[in-house]
């Protein structure tokens, strides 16, 4: 990619994450956002067709990162405590940056889509689970219960809440 166009698109980002660190996304303008960016509109809609493509995109991007970031993803078949372990300290460096984007009108889309990426990967690999309710039952509420809880309680210090909830989603703890 074209130098220029590199920096154009990092200067988009940087603005929208100052401006969304500020503002409900709802507030932001195309027009505010190139005038902070120094770009032109047409720069913009060259990579976006809106804010919102924007915050897609990036929303999208750092689910990405932090399923990367899981070193053990099939844990979540076999080592649920580890595959829980994982999936909270994926977040710990991100925080920042996941509290900014997913604020406001747009704060329970992370989980959603965390737990809609780790079902297609986990069914991609065993489409027979996705007929079993009593796995799903178990994965979302791994997923989702371990995310409130984590979200709830990270003033105690993010390695006690992340293995508290790794040791409540072990096999043996959930009955």
């Amino acid at each position: 990619m074209d130098l220029r166009i590199q920096k154009s698109k990092q200067a988009i980002v940087d603005a929208f994450l100052t401006l969304r660190a500020r503002k409900p996304l709802e507030k932001i303008t195309v027009r505010e956002l190139c005038d902070k960016a120094m770009v032109n509109r047409s720069t913009f809609y060259a990579h976006y067709k809106d804010v919102y493509d924007l915050a897609d995109r990036l929303e999208e991007q750092a689910v990405q990162e932090i399923l990367a970031a899981i070193p053990h993803p099939e844990a979540a078949l076999q080592d649920t405590a580890r595959f829980t372990r994982e999936l909270f300290t994926a977040f710990a460096p991100r925080s920042q940056r996941l509290n900014v984007l997913f604020s406001g009108s747009r704060s329970g889309l992370l989980i959603t889509r965390i737990a809609a990426a780790l079902k297609e990967m986990i069914f991609r690999q065993h489409p027979e689970l996705e007929q079993d309710p009593v796995f799903q039952i178990s994965l979302t509420f791994r997923i989702y219960g371990g995310y409130y809880t984590y979200l709830e309680n990270r003033r105690y210090g993010e390695q006690l809440v992340v293995e508290t909830i790794s040791r409540l989603t072990a096999p043996d703890a959930m009955g």
